[in-house]
């Protein structure tokens, strides 16, 4: 026999708890049932209450995956509760089931599904909650639980797309930075001693500079790398530097052009899904505008969002600066006058987005060689300043 702790209402739903020994949980509903107690919570004692300690930060994936289950459950007719039990339940990810654990608590007690996803903030964003709570308030949440699951895939998708391509430039840069440093630190100073006494090339002397630099001076290196790194993050943490450094990003040739259509694909995606699910105009824009990733199009989203607000078009404000392209300010300008803006967006979203993977491709086959040039050039020029002067040594040997 286990004793198992419950927390349970009555007939007048006054909230009881107490302690029932059965041979198993089933068991230990059948005897809560017998005593007209209608159960909340049934936990075994051997397990405590260690699930609903929050752990971890939970991963996108997981997200829409527990998003698509409660839509799939409560279109097959199960009751909202007994829904988020069985997910938790089956839940595989243990910050995932702590989470949905206190969301159960809460919603036994009374809350609405949005209430309780407020309470975590971190782990439920504001563009979650919203939309949840006008699927809640239009008796639609399913539908709204469905189409976040979907919007929550494709964005997962893309960043990892991103990410992936951006694997093996990387790695190739750094594979190269620690050849330099090996070569700087262990193989030049081999050669000075060999030529030391004659003239030396530029190159030559540049790179046995550099040798002693790395080997003698490490310390004020590292300390000079950190204070650059801390200056540039103050400054691009700062209004005007993120500023520069946002209009500097955006215009990188191809690459800037594709991190300005995943930004233009996000807004699309999460504003038409906001649309399409009931959420007003005004928050929808409001919520884009933080999710959206970028400060340049955040700022034009918050025009649009005050010209909305005096009764002008959406479409005019995202125009300033060129950052929309215009063939996509021409769709949302006739959705708009069309009342088809969620649905236009939407399609706007999938049809970038495939654009967008194009370019991601494109911008990652030109990153390669680009890297991959650079690290051949700083070896060559390496193997330069180290052989020239044996070769200028040896042809004045051989002239005399």
């Amino acid at each position: 026999m286990t004793n198992f702790e419950y927390t349970a209402r009555t007939d007048s739903g006054d909230k009881v708890m107490g302690l029932v020994e059965a041979d198993n949980e089933v068991a230990a509903l059948r005897t809560l049932q017998e005593q007209r107690l209608f159960p909340i919570e049934v936990v075994s004692k051997a397990s405590g209450r260690n699930e609903g300690k929050r752990t971890g930060r939970l991963r996108a994936r997981d997200l829409g995956i527990m998003y698509g289950q409660l839509a799939d459950l409560l279109r097959a007719g199960v009751p909202l509760l007994k829904a988020l039990d069985s997910l938790t339940r089956a839940s595989v990810s243990r910050g995932l089931k702590a989470r949905l654990h206190t969301i159960r608590d809460a919603v036994a007690d009374g809350q609405s599904l949005t209430q309780a996803l407020r309470d975590d903030p971190t782990s439920f964003p504001v563009l979650h909650t919203a939309m949840i709570q006008a699927g809640e308030r239009a008796s639609f949440l399913e539908d709204v639980l469905s189409s976040l699951s979907v919007f929550i895939e494709r964005l997962d998708e893309l960043r990892g797309k991103v990410r992936g391509a951006l694997i093996y430039p990387a790695l190739l840069s750094a594979l190269g930075a620690v050849v330099m440093v090996a070569a700087l630190l262990f193989f030049v100073p081999k050669f000075e001693p060999l030529l030391e006494g004659i003239d030396k090339p530029a190159p030559t002397v540049l790179i046995f500079g550099l040798s002693t630099f790395v080997r003698v001076y490490w310390p004020v290196a590292l300390l000079a790398g950190a204070a650059l790194v801390v200056c540039v993050v103050l400054f691009t943490n700062s209004a005007v530097g993120r500023d520069i450094y946002e209009r500097w990003r955006l215009r990188i040739p191809v690459v800037g052009t594709a991190l300005r259509m995943v930004a233009i694909t996000r807004f699309c995606r999460i504003l038409g899904t906001m649309l399409a699910n009931g959420v007003p105009l005004l928050q929808a824009l409001n919520i884009s505008k933080d999710s959206i990733g970028s400060p340049l199009l955040a700022q034009r989203v918050e025009e649009a969002a005050e010209n909305v607000r005096g009764g002008a078009s959406l479409s005019a404000p995202l125009g300033r600066g060129g950052l929309f392209p215009p063939e996509i300010l021409a769709m949302i300008s006739v959705a708009e006058e069309s009342n088809q803006l969620q649905n236009v967006l939407i399609r706007i979203a999938d049809t970038v987005e495939q654009r967008t993977n194009r370019q991601v491709d494109q911008a990652v086959r030109l990153l390669e060689p680009v890297v991959l040039c650079v690290v051949a050039m700083a070896i060559g020029f390496l193997a330069l300043g180290l052989l020239l002067p044996i070769f200028t040594l040896a042809s004045s040997l051989g002239a005399q």
